[in-house]
């Protein structure tokens, strides 16, 4: 790229460029910014939500609801074995320019596809996908899995309103003995600059992890935590009055939406920081590239000026 014109040409271009990428930039650190306080502040509430369940659920073994029933081992189903037994939601993006943010949650998608358990006849464990965002839907259906729903109009100020109607087709799909499992793929923010994509299972609900965490449960420690005997003392204890089974139900589904909505929290700050993450690596980068262009375009400048003065000399030594 010896031409000087051709090198400003460039530098013109990709500093159009560099300024596009600070914009997208600063955009999503402010989005950011409001998700990442939106799921710091929703995990506590999910936590103490936990907990009320936690607490009711000391005489689980006297309640009964679909979505603490585990079929996985019951002949009486409505599907054989070598159907579809298992529910994936996957929350991805609706667009790109977020890294490897996307990436990372398919692939564990698309890992979790091809490590399915065998069934009885010798087939593996079918699956459905219910995809959360434009690029998942994209990917899935690339790939030939049945996407039995498709939601692409979830933006980013996220509220539990607008997730009932995702909660309410998992729930009623489970609950019809269409599956065995329900699991969510999605990806955990741990900060700014690092994202896990993870795979969880919402149903069925667990009696024994509900137990395990009420021999652990501690205000504001999260299930799992080691504790010591005088913290288990801190644990906070309820009063309940009605029908425990009216209630065990009511909450069972709240929580279930409840996780879905903080997943997707989970997911929505990962995304606003991975593309924060992302245009500022690209700013940076275009700034790098300007810099280099810029000498090289100095470097070129200069050949010619040292070029043209040699002609000249030539010239007048020729003449006299």
């Amino acid at each position: 790229m010896s031409n000087g014109k051709a090198i400003k040409n460039r530098i013109k271009s990709i500093k159009s460029t560099k300024k596009i990428t600070k914009a997208m930039e600063l955009v999503a650190a402010s989005k950011m910014k409001r998700a990442v306080s939106s799921t710091l502040a929703s995990r506590l509430y999910a936590e103490y939500s936990w907990e009320i369940l936690t607490s009711i659920a000391q005489n689980a073994e006297e309640l009964e609801h679909p979505l603490f029933t585990d079929r996985s081992g019951l002949p009486s189903r409505n599907v054989t074995a070598d159907q579809r037994k298992i529910l994936l939601i996957l929350i991805t993006s609706n667009r790109g320019l977020c890294g490897a943010y996307n990436a990372q949650v398919i692939k564990k998608a698309i890992s979790f596809l091809k490590n399915l358990p065998v069934g009885k006849e010798g087939k593996n464990i079918g699956i459905d996908v219910v995809s959360i965002g434009k690029k998942g839907d994209v990917a899935m259906r690339r790939l030939g899995v049945n996407v039995i729903a498709s939601f692409i109009d979830l933006n980013d100020k996220i509220s539990l309103a607008k997730i009932i109607p995702v909660s309410k087709l998992v729930m009623d799909e489970y609950t019809a003995l269409h599956y065995d499992k329900v699991l969510v793929a999605y990806t955990d923010f741990i900060s700014a600059l690092t994202q896990r994509a993870n795979i969880k299972q919402i149903l069925p609900v667990s009696k024994t992890d509900l137990k395990e965490v009420i021999e652990n449960l501690v205000v504001g420690v999260p299930s799992g935590t080691p504790t010591t005997k005088s913290q288990k003392e801190q644990k906070t204890t309820y009063l309940f009055e009605g029908d425990k089974v009216k209630l065990i139900s009511s909450l069972v589904e709240k929580l279930t939406r409840m996780q879905i909505y903080q997943m997707l929290l989970e997911s929505n700050a990962s995304e606003q920081s991975s593309r924060m993450v992302a245009m500022k690596n690209a700013s940076d980068a275009s700034g790098e590239m300007i810099d280099d262009l810029t000498l090289v375009f100095n470097k070129a400048r200069q050949a010619n000026i040292t070029r043209e003065i040699s002609e000249i000399s030539a010239g007048m030594a020729s003449v006299s």
